[in-house]
């Protein structure tokens, strides 16, 4: 599936219902793929940053979390039910910069 391709979270945490497939195109033919964990927003959730951005997805309102990424098995992802936005790609891009910036 492509980049940004959400996927249901195939763990045992019910806290992360989805998951959002990070790596690029380029890399299809790998059998793993990056994913970060989309977290069920609580009232202890963490504010709306460019670090963890709040996002909604199917009726859910999540936050991503690139501090928790993962490597997992193209199989074990089953399929994808949706491709997040251009503007929530561009929030997670934002957050993939905020995890490696220098500053």
């Amino acid at each position: 599936m492509p980049q940004f391709a959400i996927y249901r979270n195939p763990g045992r945490n019910r806290g992360i219902p989805f998951v959002v497939q990070i790596q690029s195109n380029r890399l299809e033919r790998s059998v793993g793929r990056v994913v970060m964990p989309l977290v069920r927003r609580s009232g202890s959730a963490l504010p709306d940053h460019p670090l963890t951005p709040h996002l909604h997805v199917e009726e859910e309102d999540v936050f991503a979390n690139p501090l928790d990424l993962a490597t997992v098995p193209a199989t074990r992802l089953g399929a994808a039910f949706g491709i997040l936005g251009k503007h929530d790609q561009g929030k997670i891009i934002r957050a993939l910069g905020e995890l490696v910036s220098k500053a």
